[in-house]
């Protein structure tokens, strides 16, 4: 790993981090929510993405030290709806009755009508893969505050266009400010390797594909890479890892388009063989893959044999 400086020292230990003068970063232990609004008691702000199940008083306790108390976002604006960007979401909208957009092939995830496919953990690329069996697929039902994201993009959020950047999930969408070229890419790409657990938790910076071990149409993500790499931003902000500006975000975004088969599909996976189909009503071709079913298996054995060990080591313990 390269020596770090100052800044990066402090960046990679912070949680909390600007984007821009009105846009903050939350990292919720290897995700990230945004805040989209200048700080400052009573001023207007919507949320996109809301983390990991049980941060909901992380996101509420943020958005007070930024707005003040008892404030409530517009809108919450989701990039998709995997767990780890939708965790929070029925707490915080039991207090908050607000909208929540998302685009229309989400929906069945977000209406209790049909789960995620499972995880490809044979897509390899770090710790994070081998154990993604373990993340959930169930959906979540929001439906009494769903809204789907309007053609002309979202009242709340004047200025954005809402981009179309579906592969690691049937609707993914991205956000863009066109004036000052900032990014929200929720997964389409990262700034980290999400799929390694030491590159998570040391939060290196470098612009990654997305989630391998989730991703189900590579097709379709190197599609939405292009499509966000000709908006020419300035700043992205991603799902996972630190976000980025200036020239080393746009040669690193430049190197990942021209060299996507290499540097974000994997050499083996099923989703890159087969891809999963979706429409309005959810998954339509729903094979779990194989990779899938033996980390399972390699799991439970493995327990198995630990807890027969310590189960001998007790016994002989007893007897002597």
């Amino acid at each position: 790993m390269k020596n770090l400086n100052e800044e990066d020292i402090r960046a990679r230990a912070a949680s909390l981090y600007e984007v821009t003068p009105d846009i903050t970063g939350l990292r919720i232990l290897f995700t990230n929510v945004y805040f989209i609004g200048a700080p400052g008691p009573f001023n207007k702000w919507v949320l996109v993405d809301a983390g990991l199940q049980g941060s909901a008083n992380r996101i509420k306790k943020t958005a007070e030290d930024l707005y003040g108390k008892g404030t409530k976002p517009e809108a919450i604006v989701l990039t998709h709806g995997h767990f780890d960007h939708v965790g929070a979401l029925p707490e915080l909208l039991k207090e908050w009755d607000v909208p929540v957009y998302a685009h229309p092939l989400e929906l069945p995830y977000l209406t209790g009508k049909s789960k995620y496919p499972p995880s490809d953990p044979g897509a390899g690329g770090g710790a994070l893969s081998i154990f993604s069996w373990i993340f959930p697929i169930k959906p979540i039902n929001i439906s009494q505050h769903i809204k789907e994201i309007p053609s002309d993009g979202i009242p709340e959020l004047p200025g954005w266009k809402v981009i179309n950047t579906p592969g690691h999930s049937p609707g993914h969408v991205s956000l863009f400010r066109e004036r000052d070229r900032v990014l929200i890419a929720g997964d389409a790409f990262c700034t980290v390797n999400q799929s390694s657990l030491l590159a998570v938790m040391t939060q290196e910076k470098k612009v990654q594909g997305p989630p391998r071990y989730f991703t189900i149409d590579w097709q379709q993500a190197k599609e939405s890479v292009e499509r966000l790499s000709h908006l020419y931003p300035t700043v992205a902000a991603t799902g996972h890892g630190i976000p980025m500006a200036g020239t080393v975000m746009q040669q690193e975004l430049g190197i990942l388009v021209d060299n996507f088969e290499t540097i974000a599909i994997p050499q083996k996976g099923h989703y890159y063989k087969t891809p999963a189909k979706a429409d309005r009503s959810g998954i339509t071709n729903k094979k779990t893959p194989t990779s899938n079913i033996i980390a399972k298996v390699a799991t439970a054995v493995s327990l198995a044999l630990i807890t027969s060990a310590l189960v001998y080591v007790g016994f002989r313990n007893k007897r002597s």
